[in-house]
């Protein structure tokens, strides 16, 4: 006996693994609140992500927690972060408004090109460089991050407690439904 496998195109299989993280996270427990915000947290950070380095991937565990949010909420608000490419659509114009917000010119370390080889012998100065080279990026994707984990945490909230209701609503029509079938079977 073969199965035969459906195969998707990458656009149908984005749209269902946002699907399914997107049903995961309505039903994670520890009601709006925590969900919206573990959600909320997740994905501000993960525009941090490129403009960090994926160093911000040390302290989100700690923030998470820290916050009281939840975490699998998080993870899966990080993950949808990554598949609608947002940081990396939304990097050049944090740079320009983090150069409107400190119009500095950061100039710290040698100025030399970016090598793994020097890398390698240990010479770290050109990674500290790469990394204070986005300083102005950093700046506006923080900025990014904040607005849109505050706008991720509302859209949320109201999602979930409308899934929320929906299912209690179905719950109670199906109920219903078996009342009404066995008052029937006793007529």
């Amino acid at each position: 006996m073969s199965i035969k496998h459906k195969k998707h195109n990458l656009f149908q299989r984005l749209g269902r693994a946002f699907k399914l993280n997107f049903l995961k996270l309505l039903r994670s427990p520890g009601g709006a609140k925590k969900v919206a915000l573990g959600f909320a947290i997740g994905f501000g950070l993960e525009m941090l992500v490129i403009s960090s380095a994926s160093l911000i991937y040390i302290l989100f565990v700690p923030i998470v927690r820290l916050a009281k949010g939840s975490l699998p909420a998080s993870i899966i608000g990080n993950v949808i972060g990554k598949l609608t490419l947002l940081p990396v659509i939304l990097l050049p114009f944090a740079r320009k408004l983090g150069k409107l917000i400190f119009p500095m010119r950061v100039k710290i370390g040698h100025n030399g090109d970016f090598s793994f080889q020097k890398l390698l012998h240990g010479d770290f100065h050109s990674l500290v460089s790469l990394i204070h080279g986005g300083f102005h990026a950093l700046i506006g994707m923080t900025i990014f991050g904040l607005i849109l984990g505050v706008a991720s945490y509302f859209i949320v909230h109201y999602l979930y407690e409308k899934e929320r209701m929906n299912r209690l609503k179905r719950r109670r029509n199906k109920s219903e439904i078996r009342i009404k079938r066995v008052n029937k079977n006793f007529i």
